[in-house]
């Protein structure tokens, strides 16, 4: 079952964050609902792409309930709930999660520095031009400057 980055960014939402286990589980769940089968793969893929574009960010977890990082929706999301979505609260055991906002922030500049390292490194030209666009994204998304980082990109 394949959900879209802007789906798997509407699930998210519901929970405010989940553990990339946590969202598994409800991409699981809604593929029972849907009677239809799930590839391990696919999904670790379509996380990883959600993680890239921007659609979600992983917040390093500071609560002690969880070994890795969690997801948020990220700054070029537009959350979609998939078919069956809203009854995922009911269904799912997560925890309520207070995750500090300037936690969330820090971890999209500090991603966004090291994609632009990357990106410059290597000349990749259209991952140079994804950045700026995402860079207006997340000024949009949160009171966050980023004509400086975006200034470097374009030097390039």
């Amino acid at each position: 079952m394949d959900l879209t980055p802007d789906e798997l960014a509407g699930v998210v939402d519901l929970f405010g964050s989940l553990t990339r286990a946590e969202l598994r589980t409800a991409r699981d769940e809604l593929a029972f609902k849907r009677g239809v089968e799930t590839d391990p793969d696919d999904f670790e893929s379509a996380v990883d792409d959600a993680v890239a574009s921007y659609h979600l960010v992983a917040v390093p977890d500071h609560d002690a309930d969880a070994d890795e990082p969690l997801l948020v929706v990220g700054p070029v999301a537009f959350p979609a709930l998939p078919e069956g979505a809203a009854d995922l609260p009911h269904i799912m055991d997560v925890p309520p999660r207070d995750l500090s906002r300037q936690a969330v922030v820090e971890a999209v500049k500090s991603r966004f520095r090291d994609d632009a390292v990357v990106a410059v490194k290597a000349g990749d030209d259209d991952r140079i031009r994804t950045l700026l666009d995402v860079s207006y994204d997340i000024e949009a998304w949160e009171d966050v400057d980023m004509d400086g980082l975006r200034d470097r990109l374009d030097d390039v």
